[in-house]
C-alpha cells in the first residue's frame, strides 16, 4: 500500500466520505492541464467585475490563491477531503416560519471538519514524520473547489459549487497542503451537460451565466456576508428573499445529481427544531446575548445579531 493510499484510509476512518490528491506540478505547470490557469483567470475576471461585493478578503493577493507554494514553502501536493452533510429532514413550512440553508441546520461545519482535519494532519506526520502540512476549512487563501475537482471529488457545477456523482451538492470541503510528493488522482469531469436547472431556480438571477455567480445578487451573500452596521439589502432583492433568513439552497436543491445523495451519519449535521422550523416572531425578539447563546455552535453566528434580525425583519415583511 502506498503512502497516498494510507492517507486516504486514515481520512475515511476519520469520517471523510470523499478524499483525493492533487499534485502541485500537475495542476500548475503541466501544459496539458490548463484548468488552473482558466480558473485563476475566471477568479480575476470575477473580481474585476466586482462580483465579490464587500468580501474584500477574496480580492487580497489573488495571485497567492493560485499557488499553494506561496502559503507552504515546498508544497508538493494538496489532499482534498469532503464530508457529506445531507439529511433526509424536510423543512415543512408552516405560517410564520423562516428558512435556513441546510448546511446551517446543525453545528458549525468549520469546527466539525477542522477537528478531523487536524487529526488527519497528526496521522500523516505519524506516517511520514518529515512531512509539513497546513490544513484549511474555508478559512485560507485556497481555491478549494478547484483543488477538489483536480483531486477527483467532483466538478464545479454551473451554480459554482462542487457537484459529486455520489453525494450531489452536499459535500463540505477541507484541504491539507503538504510537502509530500503524492500520486495524483484522476480529476473530476464536468457532467453538467446542457442542464440549466440551477440557473433557472435562482430566485434573484444571481447566476448570471453558467459557472458565474454575482454574489451581490445572491441571497446567501445578502443574508450572511452583508452584515456590517448599516448594510442594507436592496428593496428589489429583499422582496425576492421570501422567508429566507440565512442562506439559500435553491440552486443546490434542483441539481439532478442529488437523486443519489445518501443521508449523513454525522450527528453534528442533524437539525434542531430551531433551525429546521424557525418561527420568525420568536427570533425577532432575540437580544444580542440570547443570539450569542442560541447560536454559539452554529454557523448562523456569521450573520451577526444585527444582520440576523434584519433578515428576520425582511422575512416578516415579505410574509405580511
Amino acid at each position: 500500500m502506498t503512502l497516498a493510499e494510507d492517507i486516504k484510509r486514515e481520512a475515511r476512518a476519520l469520517g471523510f466520505q470523499a478524499v483525493g490528491i492533487s499534485r502541485i506540478e500537475t495542476f500548475l505547470e503541466d501544459t496539458e492541464t490548463p484548468l488552473s490557469r482558466s480558473l485563476h483567470a475566471r477568479l480575476l475576471e470575477w473580481l474585476r467585475r466586482g462580483f465579490h461585493g464587500t468580501m474584500s478578503w477574496i480580492a487580497r493577493e489573488p495571485e497567492r490563491r493560485a499557488d499553494p507554494r506561496t502559503i507552504l514553502a515546498g508544497c508538493r501536493s494538496v489532499i482534498s477531503v469532503g464530508m457529506n452533510y445531507y439529511t433526509e429532514h424536510r423543512a415543512d413550512e408552516r405560517p410564520g416560519q423562516g428558512r435556513i440553508a441546510r448546511y446551517a441546520w446543525g453545528e458549525d461545519y468549520h469546527t466539525a471538519l477542522k477537528q478531523r482535519l487536524e487529526e488527519l494532519e497528526d496521522r500523516i506526520r505519524t506516517l511520514a514524520p518529515m512531512a509539513q502540512t497546513r490544513g484549511y476549512v474555508d478559512t485560507g487563501p485556497v481555491m478549494e473547489k478547484a483543488w477538489a475537482q483536480q483531486a477527483g471529488l467532483g466538478w464545479i457545477g454551473k451554480h459554482s459549487n462542487l457537484v459529486s456523482e455520489q453525494y450531489g451538492s452536499w459535500l463540505l470541503l477541507g484541504e491539507i497542503l503538504t510537502t509530500l510528493d503524492l500520486e495524483q488522482d484522476e480529476p473530476g469531469t464536468d457532467l453538467c451537460g446542457s442542464c440549466t436547472l440551477c440557473l433557472r431556480a435562482c430566485p434573484t438571477g444571481a447566476i448570471t451565466e453558467p459557472y458565474v455567480v454575482d454574489a451581490r445578487q445572491c441571497i446567501s451573500y445578502l443574508t450572511i456576508e452583508l452584515h456590517q452596521p448599516g448594510d442594507k439589502i436592496p428593496d428589489d432583492l429583499a422582496r425576492k428573499m421570501g422567508n429566507r433568513i440565512f442562506g439559500c439552497d435553491d440552486c443546490l436543491d434542483v441539481c439532478p445529481y442529488n437523486v443519489n445523495a445518501s443521508p449523513t451519519a454525522e450527528r453534528a449535521f442533524q437539525p434542531s427544531p430551531l433551525t429546521l422550523t424557525p418561527l420568525l416572531t420568536e427570533l425577532s425578539d432575540l437580544t444580542d446575548r440570547e443570539f450569542a447563546a442560541t447560536f454559539h455552535r452554529s454557523p448562523i453566528r456569521r450573520a451577526k445579531h444585527a444582520g440576523f434580525l434584519r433578515n428576520v425583519g425582511v422575512a416578516l415583511k415579505n410574509l405580511s
